[in-house]
């Protein structure tokens, strides 16, 4: 059974979707009505409650790293990718170039920039931190508004 609840946040309400004690997706306001929520429960769930806590705390600065049990779907070579991503330190940024060099692909880095879009859980898997290799934003599913909005959080230590 899968599990949603709503977070309201300093960039718009934040959908959380959990399944078997692990949240699946973080769906940004804009994105809303590509996500299917007929085979979903409203429900405030330990997990979705946590999850929304600790979002609360990284937009007041409080906290710089999740611990939320995750379960992305996507193939393998998403999840090399995503698995990259949690790597960023809070604060830094990287190219798609050096993820694709990391994950030992060091030509797939358009398919790096394909993975960060279809990435389920912005913000705890932090596909804002990367950028293209000239240090300028590029594509982001919650808007470049929101990715610029997220690396400037993260910069008022």
């Amino acid at each position: 059974m899968k599990y949603i609840s709503c977070c309201q946040t300093p960039i718009g309400e934040l959908t959380i979707v959990e399944e078997n004690s692990k949240i699946t997706n973080i769906i940004f306001e804009n994105q809303g009505k590509n996500f299917d929520k007929k085979n979903c429960i409203q429900k405030e769930t330990p997990i979705l409650q946590k999850t929304c806590r600790q979002l609360a705390e990284y937009f007041a600065k409080e906290r710089t790293c999740f611990s939320i049990p995750l379960a992305p779907d996507g193939t393998e070579f998403l999840q090399k990718v995503w698995k990259a991503l949690e790597k960023i330190p809070y604060g830094e940024t990287r190219s798609y170039k050096e993820i694709a060099e990391q994950i030992n692909h060091p030509k797939a880095y358009r398919a790096v920039g394909m993975a960060n879009n279809k990435n389920p859980i912005p913000i705890i898997i932090p596909c804002h931190r990367v950028i293209s290799s000239s240090d300028t934003l590029t594509g982001y599913a919650g808007g470049l508004d929101i990715k610029s909005f997220l690396l400037e959080l993260e910069q008022r230590i």
